[in-house]
């Protein structure tokens, strides 16, 4: 106890001792202080930022709800024997941000990938956070035993309405479905597959995932075991490169995170390919094949690259289905447009008679993405290219109201500045 007295003194009270300062005579004690006071809020911020790890990250309650799961022969998936059996899934870095939605970097038989688990529902059907809740009464509890494959394939396309519209394209997309749900392939969907594919369903991002899969520049996905699935993992989170941690966000000023990002990002060819694939991926969402899209969070950690510089979609979980939309303004009482806005930033306009949300948004994706890319592409761009750059830039961060309204428009300022871009660094070693 001595001992650790005497430990306890010294921290505290030596960086104020007469004999210290007499050693370093140009250092204040006003000094000292801060440098002490830094130390400890330091700590702190450090010590906060781990005590919530163990709150964040619950992989290994993840594991035992779904490999209980699996060995009751409720759910099936391709990466159920890995997972569960053989141990050749494993878990690493923990990437939560949420304790509901659980995001892991890890190893599939010596492939680096992201996998992803909500326990939500599992956390709301018992208190305890490591006990094994019955998990098949609210997550996985359609189809119920007895149902054809007929009325499963109509049940999946009436899900598939409800939530992308009524396409002609989405036959084609049951039948997709049908087979990821095959996991033994055997021509046949098992009760335990079924309800799997239909949980997985019920996850947005899985949804946009699969709905999005011709597309380049989403995550590829490569398998699941009940509601929990695999994607490959994309090696650069965010389109300069590195993002400041969370914790550190709010106490580095604008300007050292502007300094942060300039030091750390491609060269500015490498962004400008990266920029024409988050157009390409604009242009993709905007009346696709499965309808339309919005991103309803344009933040730099939603979006990102891999090594060759091709744009890749980091989080889907943003991105939102017209229908999804539609269906939270209707009838939604509003007194301004931010009574309107789904998510972050897909907001409305509302109707100040009838205090009712309306349909239209007021800016679209494109307006959103050229608002990210504006610092992006000004910084260090070519002398000959930057002011004609930045006009067009200002041009489509302009641009407001639905876009199937402007359509014409819309895609004129688009493929202008595809081109623009493109112009600069074709038959180039960067193209």
């Amino acid at each position: 106890m001595r001992r650790i007295r005497r430990l306890v003194h010294l921290v505290l009270f030596c960086p104020f001792s007469k004999g210290l300062q007499g050693r370093l005579p140009g250092i204040k004690v006003k000094y000292l202080l801060v440098v002490w006071l830094g130390i400890f809020v330091g700590s702190w911020v450090a010590y906060m930022h781990y005590s919530s790890y163990s709150e964040l990250c619950r992989g290994h309650v993840c594991r035992m709800i779904i490999c209980d799961q699996y060995k009751k022969g409720i759910i099936s998936g391709s990466t159920c024997k890995d997972l569960c059996e053989e141990r050749g899934l494993l878990f690493q870095h923990c990437l939560s941000s949420s304790p509901s939605q659980q995001v892991y970097r890890g190893l599939w038989r010596d492939r680096e990938v992201i996998i992803k688990c909500g326990i939500g529902e599992a956390l709301r059907a018992d208190s305890h956070p490591d006990s094994v809740p019955r998990r098949d009464v609210v997550l996985f509890d359609k189809p119920t035993r007895g149902t054809s494959m007929d009325e499963f394939k109509e049940m999946l396309l009436n899900f598939l309405k409800s939530k992308l519209g009524d396409q002609p394209s989405l036959p084609a997309l049951v039948s997709r479905i049908i087979t990821m749900a095959d996991v033994n392939h055997d021509k046949k969907v098992s009760l335990a597959e079924a309800k799997s594919i239909w949980a997985l369903l019920q996850l947005n991002e899985f949804l946009l995932m699969f709905s999005l899969h011709e597309k380049e520049h989403t995550a590829k996905l490569l398998g699941h075991c009940g509601d929990l699935y695999v994607t490959e993992k994309i090696p650069h989170t965010s389109l300069y490169g590195v993002d400041v941690p969370p914790f550190l966000q709010s106490l580095l000023p604008s300007l050292a995170h502007q300094l942060i990002h300039q030091w750390f990002a491609p060269a500015w060819p490498r962004r400008a390919k990266i920029a024409i694939g988050l157009l390409e991926f604009v242009e993709e969402i905007f009346h696709g094949t499965y309808g339309s899209f919005y991103i309803c969070e344009s933040s730099l950690r939603n979006v990102g690259y891999n090594d060759k510089y091709d744009f890749k979609m980091v989080n889907l979980r943003k991105v939102a289905t017209e229908m999804t939309i539609r269906g939270f303004l209707k009838g939604r009482h509003c007194e301004q447009n931010g009574d309107c806005t789904y998510g972050q930033d897909c907001t409305a306009t509302c109707d100040k008679l009838l205090k009712q949300c309306k349909s239209d948004m007021v800016q679209p994706n494109l307006a959103k993405v050229c608002g990210l890319l504006q610092d992006y592409l000004l910084y260090g761009a070519p002398l000959e290219l930057k002011e004609e750059l930045q006009k067009q830039l200002r041009t489509c961060m302009t641009l407001s109201g639905l876009a199937s309204q402007m359509e014409v428009h819309h895609s004129l300022v688009l493929n202008n500045l595809k081109t623009l871009l493109w112009k600069k660094i074709s038959n180039t070693k960067y193209s």
